[in-house]
């Protein structure tokens, strides 16, 4: 009975239980200690990472490229200013009358050509047309304006019949031609300027002459005889210029530069059949002049002359040419070529 009694009552062990529940807040008070306290006052910043080697190599590599780019435009711009072609520009629409589109595609292909001091052929630019339409007096003004801003020795103007006459034999002409060429590209080359090469009455070259050109024209050339220019000038095409002005003398064709590609389909197997050579040419066509411009040359040179530029005058002289009539407008027979015969006599 005792033994019962002493049984009646249940006790439990708590000491296990207690145990537990501190291991357990143990466990917690750990993790929340894990957690890392930042003062309110601080900002949170993730782990730097490593940057990228590559990264900084390409940064780099953008720069200089950007920097190359700057200087090649101030390059470009210094070259352009150098040949001052935008005061040729603005003197050849000045003095060449009624040949807009040409005076454009002229001064485009120099701007181009000249923008850079490495090319890889040179600038061949002929131009074609009837006689007295103004392409020797674009001649004229192309030499005057590169001589003043380069130097005499830089610009050749060759005139067939007077440097190479029908007496003196073609081979002595190639001979002198060539040397020309090549001394004065040699000494441009030093300068580190472009030589300018007018060549006119091209009609009259004999084909030795006219394949000796040729090869200056090629681009398996040594550098210095790629950096040059040559403007071919000649009456070859003139017919068929003449045909296709009259033509299509009624539409406004003539001056827009749709006009110039159509003219120039049609008169460059002309000139190919020739010779070789116009492959390697941009060709300029220049078309008849009209009344208007004649009166303008006229005015011009009246006051080159010191004249007084009398108009009632003027078109009565004017009237005194040939003209070539389609519908209400009139075109010179002979351009402008008989203005100053027309003047001196005044």
């Amino acid at each position: 009975q005792s033994g019962f009694e002493s049984s009646q009552y249940f006790t439990f062990d708590t000491s296990v239980e207690h145990y537990s529940v501190k291991k357990c807040r143990r466990k917690k008070s750990r993790r929340k200690s894990r957690m890392v306290l930042y003062p309110d006052k601080t900002k949170k910043y993730l782990p730097a990472e490593e940057k990228s080697k590559a990264k900084r190599c390409l940064l780099l590599l953008i720069v200089i490229i950007f920097f190359q780019i700057l200087n090649a435009i101030e390059n470009l711009d210094d070259n352009l200013q150098k040949y001052d072609l935008d005061g040729l520009e603005k003197t050849m629409h000045r003095e060449v009358f009624g040949q807009k589109v040409a005076v454009d595609s002229i001064v485009e292909l120099l701007k181009d050509y000249l923008a850079t001091h490495v090319h890889n052929k040179p600038l061949v630019i002929s131009l074609n047309g009837p006689t007295g339409v103004g392409k020797s007096h674009v001649g004229w003004v192309l030499a005057k304006h590169f001589r003043s801003v380069m130097d005499n020795d830089f610009v050749l103007q060759y005139f067939v019949m007077h440097h190479c006459p029908s007496g003196v034999a073609p081979l002595t002409c190639e001979i002198d031609l060539s040397k020309k060429i090549s001394d004065m590209v040699t000494r441009a080359e030093i300068e580190e300027k472009t030589p300018v090469f007018i060549l006119d009455e091209v009609e009259l070259m004999s084909p030795i002459l006219l394949d000796t050109l040729s090869r200056f024209f090629e681009p398996n050339q040594t550098n210095e005889f790629l950096n040059a220019i040559y403007i071919l000038i000649s009456n070859l095409g003139g017919a068929e210029i003449t045909k296709f002005v009259i033509q299509n003398a009624s539409t406004e064709l003539l001056h827009q530069q749709r006009g110039a590609e159509e003219l120039l389909s049609i008169i460059q197997p002309v000139l190919v059949s020739v010779h070789p050579l116009w492959r390697a040419a941009d060709i300029i066509p220049f078309v008849l002049l009209e009344k208007s411009h004649v009166i303008n040359c006229f005015l011009e040179q009246m006051r080159r002359e010191g004249l007084y530029p009398d108009q009632k005058h003027i078109e009565n002289l004017a009237n005194q040419l040939s003209y070539y009539t389609t519908g209400d407008k009139q075109y010179s027979s002979m351009g402008c070529k008989q203005v100053v015969a027309k003047v001196n006599l005044l």
